[in-house]
């Protein structure tokens, strides 16, 4: 997380790296799980996609979701690059700011056990969305705030949220909401050290902060009249 340059503007594409062709190396397993890191995943599941800031912490939050009580219905998860330009990126390559790649959480979950909606919560209160291209003390274009949405209802669900906890953080002094919500690209996997980092090392580092501000979905709650969505 530390040592390299930082930039906080995305590259064009004629200045991103060329990548390479095949995959990097990663974990085949969950460390913490032990479930199968790329699948085949069970029938019926679904998958998400976070960024939140450092892919370390932002992993731990979905992971523990429901520890303790069961099957809290999340099959796996796993950290890795998505919504830039260079194809099979490195974790140097990503930092360089130099592939347009933010570092991302995979969710691959069971919408019978926990709804997406019960994601998106766990999304904007483990971070501070107002902060553009950081997260705390982390800067640069892989700590962004963003929502890569799989299916019409993702980003439906996503949007509605976003309104709702603007509307819920502007009430304490917050900016505006600086998270980008798209359709999610490719996914790749990061390197294999970074898979389950803080299960693996549980005194490693996490800059992860919320803003202490509870995100209002699933309570029933609505935009107030002429709220932005």
């Amino acid at each position: 997380m530390f040592g390299f340059k930082k930039s906080i503007a995305m590259p064009k594409a004629a200045d991103a790296l060329p990548g390479r062709n095949a995959a990097i190396r990663t974990a085949p397993e969950h460390f913490v799980n032990h479930r199968a890191l790329k699948g085949p995943y069970p029938e019926g599941s679904q998958k998400a996609m976070f960024g939140l800031g450092c892919f370390w912490g932002a992993e731990r939050k979905f992971w523990e979701l429901g520890k303790g009580s069961g099957d809290s219905g999340i099959q796996v998860t796993a950290v890795g690059y998505a919504g830039g330009l260079t194809p099979n990126p490195t974790y140097e390559e990503v930092c360089s700011g130099r592939t347009g790649h933010n570092e991302v959480v995979l969710v691959v979950y069971d919408p019978k056990k926990i709804s997406y909606q019960a994601l998106l919560k766990t999304f904007w209160e483990s971070h501070d969305p107002t902060q553009g291209m950081r997260q705390g003390n982390d800067v640069g274009t892989q700590y962004r705030s963003g929502i890569y949405t799989f299916t019409p209802e993702q980003r439906q669900a996503a949007e509605a949220s976003k309104a709702l906890y603007e509307q819920a953080i502007k009430a304490k002094r917050y900016g505006a909401i600086t998270t980008e919500i798209v359709d999610a690209g490719e996914f790749y996997f990061a390197e294999d050290y970074h898979q389950q980092y803080l299960a693996k090392n549980p005194l490693g580092y996490c800059g992860l902060g919320g803003t202490g501000v509870s995100c209002p979905i699933g309570t029933g709650a609505k935009l107030t009249q002429g709220a932005n969505a």
